[in-house]
């Protein structure tokens, strides 16, 4: 019975791959170049023209409707499958939408929206921007100066960065190379990783390349390629994206790389969604950002990301950005649970390729079943957990606290002298 519930995941798992393998949601979204040159050819007062390429999605739909037809009623993983099938169902019908109004509802349903409750049932990602564009207004009163100087070149950050992945991955390391033709400063996978050729970088800027997009996702997917009975967990799919963008935003924060203008971009693109879907358009959206950082090039590539693949006039835009700061919630969080429970033997599981965290107890059976192989690749806070063990007791603890009558007692002392 053991062996042949093996098979039947096994089986499962390899058809959802297949139907993974059609989906291709941040390439079909992406705006050639010629998009940017001509927006501010126009002066920026013209909202750009994109067109996408028509995708029918009738071959993938077959394909998950084949899987489907795999899983028993009566299987204790019917739900990991059956969502899995579900987020590629939304990815492929997603595609089919691009650039219709129809689009944001699949957006919403992969990625989810700023206003969407957190496990707390309380608290939401639009919040946590808000709370935290609160908090900039405060420090804005410090002499702060919250960015680094942007002046190291493609080449410069390619030469880094092929230091750090040949010493972390060895033969397994990907590529780095420098390409005209992405929109993003750079796109990593698992083969390479693709810098754009006139971007600029801060110092601070390698740093959390290095390790959100190296040692997190470069990781997670060679980890998961080598996954020989699991190769759905090879798959990048939207339903993993929550997730490994979580974890790659930890990572920034866990080795001290994640300063304010960082924090920043990422709680502004959180505002910029909630402004797409209640009507704004491009223009008003870019010229947002175009306050925030005086660079025209940096605004639109920011409200590129919140349109692309949807309508440009408005109330329906690509919702995938709010994934990093709801993301980060739900893996510190998890992380935290995991810690005060004394199971930090499971952390490395998060590792073992493209999955969600609401995962995890399905990915504990696997390894039990012997289905799982143990992650080659982990990153360096995790190889040498100590002071990520600390750092997770102590913030644990003040969870426990009443902060808000910390807060009154210390308020009295810095405004009653």
């Amino acid at each position: 019975m053991a062996q042949k519930e093996k098979e039947h995941i096994i089986a499962i798992s390899d058809q959802l791959y297949e139907a993974s393998k059609s989906i291709r949601i941040l390439r079909n979204v992406n705006w050639p170049l010629a998009v940017r040159e001509d927006f501010f050819r126009r002066k920026a007062q013209k909202l750009p023209e994109v067109n996408y390429q028509s995708i029918d999605p009738k071959d993938t739909l077959k394909q998950i409707e084949k899987a489907r037809r795999l899983i028993p009623d009566n299987s204790r993983f019917r739900n990991w499958a059956n969502g899995i099938a579900d987020t590629l169902e939304n990815s492929a019908l997603l595609l089919a939408n691009l650039g219709k109004p129809s689009f944001y509802n699949y957006s919403q349903a992969l990625y989810g929206s700023p206003k969407d409750v957190l496990p707390d049932a309380k608290s939401n990602s639009l919040e946590l921007a808000s709370y935290l564009e609160d908090m900039y207004k405060h420090i804005g009163r410090l002499d702060i100066d919250a960015s680094s100087i942007a002046e190291l070149t493609a080449e410069e950050v390619q030469a880094r960065m092929l230091v750090e992945v040949k010493e972390m991955f060895g033969t397994d390391a990907p590529e780095v190379i420098i390409d005209k033709d992405v929109s993003s400063k750079v796109i990593a996978g698992r083969r390479r990783i693709r810098i754009r050729h006139d971007a600029l970088f801060s110092d601070m800027d390698i740093d959390q390349l290095i390790h959100h997009e190296a040692f997190i996702h470069v990781a997670t997917s060679i980890n998961g390629h080598a996954q020989k009975d699991l190769k759905i967990l090879a798959a990048s799919h939207p339903g993993t994206t929550k997730t490994q963008e979580g974890l790659a935003v930890f990572a920034e924060y866990i080795t001290g790389h994640l300063d304010l203008d960082r924090l920043r971009r990422l709680s502004d693109r959180i505002i910029a969604i909630q402004s797409a879907i209640d009507g704004a358009d491009f223009i008003e959206v870019y010229r947002f950002f175009l306050e925030r950082t005086e660079n025209k090039e940096q605004a639109f590539e920011n409200t590129r990301r919140v349109y692309r693949g949807g309508v440009i006039t408005g109330g329906a835009p690509f919702t995938k950005d709010i994934v990093y700061l709801d993301g980060l919630q739900h893996v510190h969080n998890f992380l935290r649970t995991v810690v005060a429970d004394g199971r930090a033997d499971i952390l490395p599981l998060l590792f073992v390729g493209k999955l969600d965290i609401g995962d995890i107890g399905e990915m504990i059976q696997f390894q039990k079943m012997g289905l799982l192989k143990v992650p080659t690749y982990l990153p360096p806070w995790l190889k040498d957990i100590r002071f990520l063990l600390s750092y997770l007791a102590y913030s644990s603890f003040l969870n426990k606290v009443d902060f808000k009558i910390m807060q009154d007692h210390y308020k009295k002392m810095i405004y009653e002298l």
